[in-house]
C-alpha cells in the first residue's frame, strides 16, 4: 500500500513540474490575479478566464460548433461524390466487368482473344 502512495505522489510531482516548466502555472496565476484585481467582477469567471487565455467565447464556440457540423455534412457529401466518381472511373477502366452489351456478347468489337 505504501508503494502505491509513493507512485501516486511521484506522478503528482512529475505533473506539477511539467505544468511549471511549460508555463501553465504562471499563465493561470496571471489570469487569476487579473480576475482578483477586477473592480467589477465579470458575471462569468469562466468566460473571463477563457478570454484571457485566448479561448473562444461561448457564442464563438457555438458558432464554431455549427460551422464544424456544416463542414462535416459537406465532407460527407463530397466523400460520397468522390466514391461515386471512383466507381464510374473503375467501370470505364474495366469495361469487361460491366454487363455484356450486344457488341461484346456476339464477338464483335471484343479484344479479349486472338482473332483468325
Amino acid at each position: 500500500m505504501m508503494r502505491y502512495r509513493e507512485e501516486k505522489e511521484a506522478k503528482k510531482e512529475a505533473f506539477r513540474k511539467y505544468l511549471e516548466s511549460s508555463g501553465v502555472v504562471d499563465s493561470l496565476t496571471k489570469v487569476l490575479v487579473s480576475l482578483y484585481e477586477q473592480n467589477d467582477k465579470p458575471s462569468s469567471a469562466v468566460e473571463f478566464i477563457q478570454d484571457k487565455l485566448g479561448g473562444p467565447t461561448v457564442s464563438e464556440y457555438e458558432k464554431l460548433q455549427a460551422e464544424l457540423s456544416d463542414l462535416r455534412i459537406k465532407y460527407n457529401e463530397l466523400l460520397a461524390a468522390h466514391q461515386e466518381t471512383c466507381k464510374k472511373l473503375d467501370e470505364l477502366k474495366n469495361p469487361h466487368n460491366m454487363a455484356p452489351t450486344k457488341e461484346t456478347s456476339d464477338g464483335e468489337g471484343s479484344n479479349d482473344g486472338p482473332h483468325e
